[in-house]
Protein backbone atom coordinates (compact mmCIF):
# COMPACT_ATOMS: atom_id res chain seq x y z
CA UNK A 1 0.00 0.00 0.00
CA UNK A 2 1.39 3.61 -0.86
CA UNK A 3 1.85 5.98 1.81
CA UNK A 4 -1.23 6.92 4.09
CA UNK A 5 -2.16 10.41 3.75
CA UNK A 6 -0.81 10.60 -0.05
CA UNK A 7 -3.46 7.86 -0.69
CA UNK A 8 -6.49 8.48 1.10
CA UNK A 9 -7.24 12.58 0.62
CA UNK A 10 -7.85 13.96 -2.68
CA UNK A 11 -6.33 17.33 -3.60
CA UNK A 12 -8.07 20.88 -4.14
CA UNK A 13 -8.70 21.79 -0.60
CA UNK A 14 -9.46 25.43 -1.04
CA UNK A 15 -7.11 27.42 1.64
CA UNK A 16 -8.54 30.71 3.44
CA UNK A 17 -7.14 32.85 6.55
CA UNK A 18 -8.89 31.48 9.60
CA UNK A 19 -11.76 33.94 10.77
CA UNK A 20 -11.30 36.86 12.39
CA UNK A 21 -12.24 35.97 16.27
CA UNK A 22 -15.50 37.35 17.14
CA UNK A 23 -16.65 36.12 13.99
CA UNK A 24 -16.98 32.26 14.93
CA UNK A 25 -14.43 30.06 14.50
CA UNK A 26 -13.71 27.14 12.10
CA UNK A 27 -16.95 24.28 12.49
CA UNK A 28 -16.67 21.67 9.62
CA UNK A 29 -19.39 19.27 9.09
CA UNK A 30 -18.18 15.60 8.63
CA UNK A 31 -20.16 12.58 6.88
CA UNK A 32 -19.12 9.07 5.65
CA UNK A 33 -21.34 6.64 3.14
CA UNK A 34 -24.01 5.12 5.53
CA UNK A 35 -27.16 3.26 4.45
CA UNK A 36 -27.22 -0.22 2.91
CA UNK A 37 -23.87 -1.49 2.57
CA UNK A 38 -22.23 -1.87 -0.48
CA UNK A 39 -20.40 -5.24 -1.22
CA UNK A 40 -17.37 -3.46 -3.03
CA UNK A 41 -15.42 -0.29 -3.12
CA UNK A 42 -14.18 2.07 -0.96
CA UNK A 43 -16.02 3.71 2.37
CA UNK A 44 -16.05 7.29 1.77
CA UNK A 45 -15.55 10.48 3.72
CA UNK A 46 -15.85 13.96 3.62
CA UNK A 47 -15.43 17.12 5.81
CA UNK A 48 -16.11 20.97 4.87
CA UNK A 49 -15.80 24.07 6.24
CA UNK A 50 -18.39 26.56 4.92
CA UNK A 51 -18.40 30.31 4.78
CA UNK A 52 -21.39 31.20 7.72
CA UNK A 53 -24.57 31.81 6.16
CA UNK A 54 -23.77 30.20 3.08
CA UNK A 55 -26.68 27.68 1.32
CA UNK A 56 -27.60 26.49 -1.74
CA UNK A 57 -31.09 26.06 -3.06
CA UNK A 58 -30.07 22.23 -4.15
CA UNK A 59 -28.64 21.40 -0.70
CA UNK A 60 -29.73 18.59 1.38
CA UNK A 61 -29.09 15.06 2.12
CA UNK A 62 -26.84 13.16 -0.64
CA UNK A 63 -29.74 10.56 -0.92
CA UNK A 64 -32.26 12.94 -1.41
CA UNK A 65 -30.72 14.89 -4.06
CA UNK A 66 -30.80 14.05 -7.52
CA UNK A 67 -27.20 12.77 -9.35
CA UNK A 68 -27.33 15.45 -11.95
CA UNK A 69 -28.02 18.43 -8.70
CA UNK A 70 -25.31 16.30 -6.89
CA UNK A 71 -22.79 17.28 -9.40
CA UNK A 72 -23.90 21.10 -9.37
CA UNK A 73 -23.84 21.16 -5.80
CA UNK A 74 -20.18 19.29 -5.63
CA UNK A 75 -18.87 22.00 -8.34
CA UNK A 76 -20.35 25.01 -5.87
CA UNK A 77 -19.11 23.47 -2.46
CA UNK A 78 -15.52 22.84 -4.06
CA UNK A 79 -15.14 26.65 -5.24
CA UNK A 80 -16.90 28.41 -2.38
CA UNK A 81 -16.12 26.15 0.97
CA UNK A 82 -12.93 27.40 3.06
CA UNK A 83 -11.74 24.41 3.07
CA UNK A 84 -12.83 20.77 2.40
CA UNK A 85 -11.22 17.15 2.21
CA UNK A 86 -12.46 14.02 0.93
CA UNK A 87 -10.54 10.77 2.38
CA UNK A 88 -11.26 7.09 2.44
CA UNK A 89 -11.01 3.21 3.70
CA UNK A 90 -10.07 0.28 1.13
CA UNK A 91 -11.73 -2.15 1.27
CA UNK A 92 -9.23 -4.33 2.77
CA UNK A 93 -9.48 -1.90 5.49
CA UNK A 94 -13.36 -2.55 5.89
CA UNK A 95 -12.49 -6.07 5.67
CA UNK A 96 -9.61 -5.94 8.48
CA UNK A 97 -11.59 -3.59 11.21
CA UNK A 98 -15.33 -3.86 9.73
CA UNK A 99 -17.59 -0.93 8.41
CA UNK A 100 -18.19 0.92 11.41
CA UNK A 101 -14.31 1.62 12.05
CA UNK A 102 -13.34 1.98 8.65
CA UNK A 103 -16.30 4.33 8.41
CA UNK A 104 -14.56 6.20 11.71
CA UNK A 105 -11.27 5.65 9.68
CA UNK A 106 -12.52 7.69 6.49
CA UNK A 107 -13.60 10.44 8.72
CA UNK A 108 -10.90 10.99 10.44
CA UNK A 109 -8.54 11.15 7.58
CA UNK A 110 -10.89 13.79 5.75
CA UNK A 111 -10.90 15.64 9.12
CA UNK A 112 -6.80 15.62 9.45
CA UNK A 113 -6.46 16.88 5.48
CA UNK A 114 -8.35 20.11 6.00
CA UNK A 115 -6.12 23.56 5.33
CA UNK A 116 -7.74 24.45 8.15
CA UNK A 117 -7.95 22.84 11.66
CA UNK A 118 -11.52 23.06 12.87
CA UNK A 119 -12.23 23.68 16.05
CA UNK A 120 -14.95 22.08 16.27
CA UNK A 121 -16.58 18.99 13.71
CA UNK A 122 -19.77 18.35 13.87
CA UNK A 123 -20.21 14.38 13.27
CA UNK A 124 -23.13 12.88 11.51
CA UNK A 125 -24.62 10.23 13.54
CA UNK A 126 -24.43 9.36 17.21
CA UNK A 127 -20.91 8.17 17.00
CA UNK A 128 -16.87 9.85 17.64
CA UNK A 129 -15.22 6.93 18.34
CA UNK A 130 -11.66 7.87 17.28
CA UNK A 131 -12.20 11.40 16.04
CA UNK A 132 -9.71 13.58 17.25
CA UNK A 133 -10.55 16.89 16.54
CA UNK A 134 -13.23 18.20 19.53
CA UNK A 135 -16.33 16.80 17.83
CA UNK A 136 -20.16 17.03 18.38
CA UNK A 137 -22.03 13.98 17.09
CA UNK A 138 -25.74 15.50 14.85
CA UNK A 139 -27.93 12.46 14.47
CA UNK A 140 -29.57 12.56 10.92
CA UNK A 141 -27.05 15.60 10.81
CA UNK A 142 -27.09 16.10 6.46
CA UNK A 143 -30.70 17.19 7.09
CA UNK A 144 -30.10 19.67 10.11
CA UNK A 145 -26.47 20.85 9.26
CA UNK A 146 -25.50 22.40 6.26
CA UNK A 147 -21.79 21.83 6.44
CA UNK A 148 -22.62 18.10 7.18
CA UNK A 149 -25.53 17.85 4.16
CA UNK A 150 -22.04 19.14 2.23
CA UNK A 151 -20.26 16.97 3.25
CA UNK A 152 -22.51 14.24 2.43
CA UNK A 153 -22.56 15.43 -1.08
CA UNK A 154 -19.02 15.48 -1.86
CA UNK A 155 -18.32 12.01 0.30
CA UNK A 156 -21.36 10.57 -2.20
CA UNK A 157 -20.31 12.14 -5.19
CA UNK A 158 -16.63 10.73 -5.25
CA UNK A 159 -18.15 7.59 -4.27
CA UNK A 160 -19.92 7.33 -7.40
CA UNK A 161 -17.40 8.13 -9.55
CA UNK A 162 -14.61 5.70 -8.47
CA UNK A 163 -17.15 3.42 -9.03
CA UNK A 164 -17.67 4.68 -12.56
CA UNK A 165 -13.58 4.20 -12.82
CA UNK A 166 -14.19 0.53 -11.11
CA UNK A 167 -16.56 -0.56 -14.23
CA UNK A 168 -14.00 1.04 -16.52
CA UNK A 169 -11.25 -1.61 -14.62
CA UNK A 170 -13.81 -4.36 -13.65
CA UNK A 171 -16.84 -3.76 -16.34
CA UNK A 172 -18.30 -7.30 -16.01
CA UNK A 173 -19.71 -6.41 -12.88
CA UNK A 174 -22.11 -3.48 -13.75
CA UNK A 175 -20.43 -0.98 -11.69
CA UNK A 176 -21.29 1.93 -12.95
CA UNK A 177 -24.78 0.99 -12.97
CA UNK A 178 -25.40 -0.32 -9.23
CA UNK A 179 -22.24 1.91 -7.68
CA UNK A 180 -21.54 -1.66 -5.90
CA UNK A 181 -24.42 -2.24 -3.89
CA UNK A 182 -26.63 -5.04 -2.90
CA UNK A 183 -28.72 -5.41 -6.65
CA UNK A 184 -30.14 -8.25 -8.02
CA UNK A 185 -27.51 -7.39 -10.89
CA UNK A 186 -24.76 -7.70 -8.68
CA UNK A 187 -25.66 -11.04 -7.22
CA UNK A 188 -26.14 -12.18 -10.54
CA UNK A 189 -22.51 -11.14 -11.57
CA UNK A 190 -20.65 -12.33 -8.75
CA UNK A 191 -21.90 -15.64 -8.87
CA UNK A 192 -21.17 -15.81 -12.65
CA UNK A 193 -17.34 -14.25 -11.99
CA UNK A 194 -16.84 -14.35 -8.10
CA UNK A 195 -15.27 -11.48 -6.65
CA UNK A 196 -13.08 -9.66 -7.33
CA UNK A 197 -10.26 -7.19 -6.06
CA UNK A 198 -12.40 -4.35 -5.01
CA UNK A 199 -15.68 -6.39 -3.63
CA UNK A 200 -15.61 -6.62 0.13
CA UNK A 201 -15.03 -9.79 1.26
CA UNK A 202 -16.99 -9.78 4.37
CA UNK A 203 -19.65 -8.81 3.17
CA UNK A 204 -20.34 -11.81 0.48
CA UNK A 205 -22.16 -14.02 2.90
CA UNK A 206 -25.10 -14.84 0.41
CA UNK A 207 -22.83 -16.21 -2.07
Amino acid sequence: MRDGNALHLLAARKAHLPRPRGHGEPLCGVDAGRGPAPLAGRVYAAAVILPQGWDHPYLNDSKRVTPRRRDLLYEAITQEALAWSVAWAEPEEIDAINILQARMLAMERAIQGLSIPPDLALIDGNRSQGITAPNQTVVKGDSKSASIAAASILAKVCRDRHMVEMDRQYPQYGFAQHKGYPTKLHYERLRQYGPCPIHRKTFLTKL
